[in-house]
């Protein structure tokens, strides 16, 4: 298994580490910062260095096959790589911050607008949710609690729990499309003190003020029964911290 830094500190940018396989399913180290695929949110890019060498440009991280197990996806192929060197790997700093800053807003949609998720996407700058509701909700009005609840800067944070406790209260899980990351034997809850309490897997910033002013910039009917809203950043937007 290799150890998710971003799991405890999502705003590491740079860790060393060492390269365990290369093949071309990706490279497996035995830590990063590199956020994998999933949950709706993007896998991280960024780049990795020999402390004298060339880099490889990392231009996408995914799960692999078993638990644990990280692909750093190069953009180039780097056979030369090899088990046992050392690389210090960085990532694209600014662009994980942007998801962040939406991820933890897509939480607080999901505080204001109360109705089973069916869908999401955590986009560079963008967002959305899909919400089981037969009629739309009024655009404005979710506008205008987003970004008060936004202004309160409340703060964020982590706790785990069993498997067994996540089964003990389904209440939790918010989405019905895609189901909190298991197989290790516990889950993570992300806690939006006074607001918002899921399971969730992603990288988050640490008070949601840093999240800044987004727009509702359209709620679009699905079908029957389902609402689609769509979030944006407006230009430009907050400098990374």
């Amino acid at each position: 298994m290799t150890e998710e830094i971003f799991r405890s500190d999502a705003y590491a940018r740079t860790c060393e580490a060492t390269v365990l396989a290369v093949d071309e399913r990706g490279i497996r180290l035995d830590r990063t910062v590199c956020y994998p695929e999933g949950g709706g949110q993007p896998g991280d890019t960024g780049v990795m260095r020999l402390a004298d060498g060339p880099e490889v440009r990392i231009a996408d991280t995914r799960k692999g096959a078993q638990p644990g197990e990280i692909l750093h996806i190069p953009a180039q192929p780097a056979t030369w790589l090899k088990p046992g060197m050392c690389v210090t790997t960085e990532i694209d700093w600014a662009r994980r911050y942007r998801f962040m800053r939406m991820h933890t807003c897509l939480h607080l949609l999901s505080a204001i607008i109360i109705a089973p998720v069916t869908g999401g996407q955590v986009g560079d700058g963008y967002g959305r949710l899909d919400f089981d509701l037969p009629e739309s909700p009024d655009a404005a009005e979710v506008n205008e609690k987003l970004n008060a609840l936004i202004k309160s800067d409340a703060p964020v944070s982590f706790r785990w729990i069993t498997d067994t406790e996540l089964d003990a209260h389904p209440e939790l899980v918010k989405t019905m499309s895609v189901q909190p990351p298991r197989g290790v034997g516990r889950v993570r809850l992300v806690d939006i003190e006074g607001i918002d309490l899921q399971p969730c897997g992603g990288t988050h910033v640490a008070h949601i003020g840093e999240i800044g002013a987004v727009t509702i910039s359209k709620i679009e009917k699905k079908g029957r029964q389902n609402r689609r809203v769509r979030l944006e950043f407006p230009s430009p937007t907050p400098p990374a911290a």
